[in-house]
């Protein structure tokens, strides 16, 4: 099947207009305090808005993250419906078109998932074979599972092969690594609640000593030389949150 460009690719992620403004009003928040903070300056603040499209970039990788989640999530769900549905006695095409319902009644009509489905049914009346679809669905998904079972799929419908087996199977792996990964984001959630403490504790030692002791930082400030030691500070910063973002984020 050719490429559509209509059709959702899970490695980006595109703001809709109203998430746009809120992540601007955020990224430009914290591009304040970072100027505030370790220059007192409103040039400084204006020097730093390339942070703004580092943070709007990053904002999208997380959301976009989220987003394959979702779909893995939500993609067991529907390899378990089309599996009972095709036991109950539909084709392979049916219990795929039976499915929408289920996941309709689970996660809603703007699901990712029904999202999906409602390409696949389109392709299906429009005489797209199955495996195509799925195919199609596994390339822009990024997910390595939804990948091999379109690859196991397309194999077991030429071989002929138990496409109901093949379904709780594959339903079965995404399941057990689902709950994996569920474990460990629970195991680590108190170290990613520390990480943002952590984040946090500069600029309130900072605000803490400038409200109790003024003037204790001027030397700081407005001067060649503490412009240089606070960039080296900040930068200094940005590292360790950077480290400590990837330290906290683990993939199965």
């Amino acid at each position: 099947m050719s490429k559509n460009c209509s059709l959702p690719d899970y490695s980006e992620y595109r703001f809709r207009a109203k998430d746009r403004a809120l992540y601007l009003a955020e990224g430009l928040s914290l591009t304040a305090v970072f100027g505030y903070f370790f220059y007192r300056s409103w040039i400084a603040c204006a020097a730093l808005l390339p942070l703004l499209f580092l943070f709007m970039k990053r904002k999208k990788r997380e959301l976009a993250k989220r987003r394959r989640q979702e779909l893995s999530i939500q993609f067991k769900d529907l390899i378990l419906a089309v599996a009972a549905n095709q036991k109950a006695g539909y084709a392979i095409e049916n219990a795929f078109r039976e499915s929408y319902r289920d996941m309709v009644m689970l996660y809603g009509e703007s699901s990712v998932i029904c999202e999906e489905l409602r390409y696949i049914l389109a392709g299906l009346n429009n005489n797209i074979v199955l495996e195509k679809l799925l195919y199609s669905l596994g390339a822009r998904s990024g997910l390595p599972d939804v990948m091999q079972f379109a690859d196991v799929f397309l194999i077991a419908k030429q071989s002929g092969g138990n496409m109901t087996d093949i379904l709780a199977k594959t339903a079965e792996v995404i399941d057990r690594k689902t709950e994996t990964d569920k474990e460990i984001q629970l195991m680590i959630s108190g170290k990613k609640t520390e990480q943002k403490i952590m984040n946090a504790v500069p600029f309130l030692i900072i605000f803490y000593v400038g409200s109790t002791s003024k003037g204790f930082f001027d030397v700081l400030y407005h001067n060649l030389i503490g412009v240089i030691i606070m960039t080296v500070c900040l930068a200094f910063y940005l590292a360790a949150y950077i480290m400590s973002e990837r330290i906290v984020d683990i993939e199965v």
